[in-house]
């Protein structure tokens, strides 16, 4: 498990992961909690807004793996 941490490449994956994990408790909170829970329109706005969010972050988390293997 430390080896994935070694590199920057892993960490960003396991913070991107952490921030998943996040977004899906803290609607399951939001549904459980607010007394109409979550409407459709309002949850597939901000779904697709986060799931556009975490593709720009892996995109980029990406870009930056493609840029150490030229450098080595």
């Amino acid at each position: 498990m430390r080896d994935r941490f070694d590199s920057d490449v892993g960490f960003y994956y396991a913070i991107g992961a952490f921030t998943i994990a996040i977004f899906v408790v803290a609607l399951a909170a939001l549904a459980f909690v607010g007394p109409a829970g979550i409407g459709a329109r309002e949850l597939g706005g901000l779904v697709v807004g986060f799931l556009l969010f975490m593709l720009v972050y892996f995109v980029s988390v990406t870009v930056h793996r493609l840029e150490e293997r030229e450098q080595t």
